[in-house]
This record gives structure tokens, sequence and C-alpha cells, in this order.
């Protein structure tokens, strides 16, 4: 079965879209980081600067010494919450990415069936033992792709609960952190 200059085309066009499809995804996706980083940057900035004149304002060591510690918990969580952010935006522009690859998979899976079972109706007599080393190979080649679906699915879930689980434990360490320093006073 010789392929037409039409499906050819066809198909060039439809790796274009994948491609620019993937690249629009990824290019959103950085924007976003992008535009989250410069805002923590702000926030942190105007943060410091009033943190300053707090601390320049103090009247005693030990009101500065408050000051110090009391920022601590604030910092731990704004940071959590940044990181998460910076994840949740990782996160999304992967599914967004693993989609467009697993739509355009589907539909390569779809014309291949759809050339097998065309070539397996037109194929001479005799050439059973070729179709059926064929058929074999794309339902091999399925399965393969679908248990790296699944694989992959698990490890970002385990990420994901990881990444949770960290940021709890850092949240929860900054608050006993500050909790050991204002019983200390």
């Amino acid at each position: 079965m010789a392929l037409t200059l039409d499906q050819i085309l066809a198909a060039q066009r439809a790796h274009a879209d994948t491609l620019f499809s993937i690249t629009t995804a990824t290019f959103d996706g950085f924007e976003k980081a992008m535009q989250l980083g410069l805002s923590a940057s702000r926030s942190s900035l105007n943060d410091v600067a009033s943190h300053t004149q707090a601390v320049l304002s103090a009247k005693d060591p030990q009101s500065m010494l408050a000051l110090q510690a009391n920022a601590v918990q604030p910092m731990a969580e704004k940071t959590a919450a940044y990181s998460r952010q910076i994840y949740d935006i990782a996160a999304m522009t992967s599914t967004q990415v693993g989609q467009i690859i697993e739509s355009r998979v589907s539909e390569s899976r779809q014309a291949l069936a759809g050339a097998v079972e065309n070539v397996t109706r037109n194929a001479p007599a005799g050439s059973e033992a070729a179709i059926a080393v064929v058929k074999s190979a794309v339902t091999a080649a399925n399965n393969a792709f679908e248990s790296m679906q699944k694989a992959v699915k698990q490890a970002s879930d385990a990420t994901q609960a990881n990444f949770e689980t960290v940021a709890a434990n850092a949240t929860q360490a900054a608050s006993r952190a500050t909790a050991g320093t204002s019983r200390r006073r």
C-alpha cells in the first residue's frame, strides 16, 4: 500500500500541529512560572523592606529578636506556597503536554489499526502467518504504551505526595522553631 502525496501532507500537518500545540502549552507554563516568580520577588522585596523598618524601629534587643523569630514562619509558609504554585504550574503543563501526545498517539494507533485491517483484507492467500506477526507486534506496542502511561501516572502521583509531605514538614518545622524561640524569651 503506497502513500499518496495528500496522505503524506496530512501527516506532516498533523505533526506540525502537534509540535505547535506542545510548544504553546510549554510556553504558557513558562510564562505563568515567570509571572509567579516576579510576583514573589516583588512581595519578598516589600516584606524585607517592612521587616527592615520594623527591626530598625525596635527599642531593645529583645524586641528585635522577637521580630526576627516571628518572621520565620510567615517566610516558610510563603516559600511553601510558592513551591506549591510552581509545582502546580509544572504539573498542569506536563498534563497538557501529555494529553496532546496521548491524543496524537491515539490517532496514530487508530490509523495503524485501520492500515493493518486494510492489509489484512487485501492480503494474498498464504500470508496469514505474516499478518498474525504484524497484529501481534501492534498489540505488544499498544500494551507497552499503556504500561508506560500507567508507570508515568504512578510516578507523578508519588512525586505529588512526596512534595506535599515535604512542604507540610517544612511549614511544621518553621512553626516549631518559631514557637521554641517565643518560649525562650
